[in-house]
């Protein structure tokens, strides 16, 4: 199976284009405002109206209230819901969208059974536990505490870049990889050739396996 590739935290037209032409399954889109990525609506909606076809557009929000969202997806054009919050999964299915719930890794965290408490969620995504911010922190969590097999998919996060991109599908083989600070020059502002060297590295990671 190929490991998909999903990187957040886009802010800028020409970043996400960028990441379109080389190849990445999602971009993510923050709705969250204490983040330095975090956009506006009109922003959104730019960088959405300049993707190709079959990039799927992700859009991330922290324990928010459900008109806020429901305002941000009558305008913007949305395929997946990312809640990064303490969202129960009763809220996270409110809205006729696929979504993922995220998981920040800290002790105690039973993956098993947040997959049957989230049972009709998309995936977990599992990223890095760090008091006080809700992800995009650049850090990485111990691997082997993700269980061999699982209810549902899983995408990883958490301290990945092209140095352990490849490295992270051949110990975890997650459905995907999601990386934000990894890929970047600045806070919100991509770089085109780490972008490219993590893509290369997922895919060289795949190739090994199989």
């Amino acid at each position: 199976m190929r490991t998909r590739v999903k990187i957040c935290g886009f802010t800028r037209v020409e970043d996400a284009v960028c990441a379109a032409s080389l190849g990445v399954d999602a971009i993510g889109l923050v709705f969250y405002p204490p983040s330095p990525r975090n956009i506006d609506i009109a922003q959104a909606v730019e960088i959405v109206k300049a993707l190709p076809a079959f990039v799927s557009v992700v859009a991330l929000f922290v324990d928010e209230q459900e008109s806020r969202i429901r305002e941000v997806l009558a305008q913007v054009p949305v395929d997946c819901l990312q809640f990064h919050g303490n969202e129960p999964a009763g809220a996270c299915g409110l809205y006729g969208k696929r979504y993922m719930k995220a998981v920040r890794m800290q002790d105690g965290i039973d993956i098993s059974a947040l997959a049957l408490q989230y049972h009709d969620a998309a995936g977990l995504l599992l990223d890095a536990y760090h008091q006080g911010a809700k992800g995009g922190t650049g850090s990485r969590f111990d691997w082997n505490r993700i269980p061999e097999h699982c209810a549902l998919p899983i995408v990883l996060a958490g301290g990945l870049d092209q140095n352990n991109a490849g490295q992270a599908v051949q110990t975890v083989r997650p459905y995907a990889v999601d990386v934000s600070s990894g890929v970047e020059v600045e806070k919100g502002v991509k770089d085109a050739l780490k972008m490219a060297a993590f893509i290369r590295e997922v895919n060289e990671g795949d190739r090994i396996i199989i």
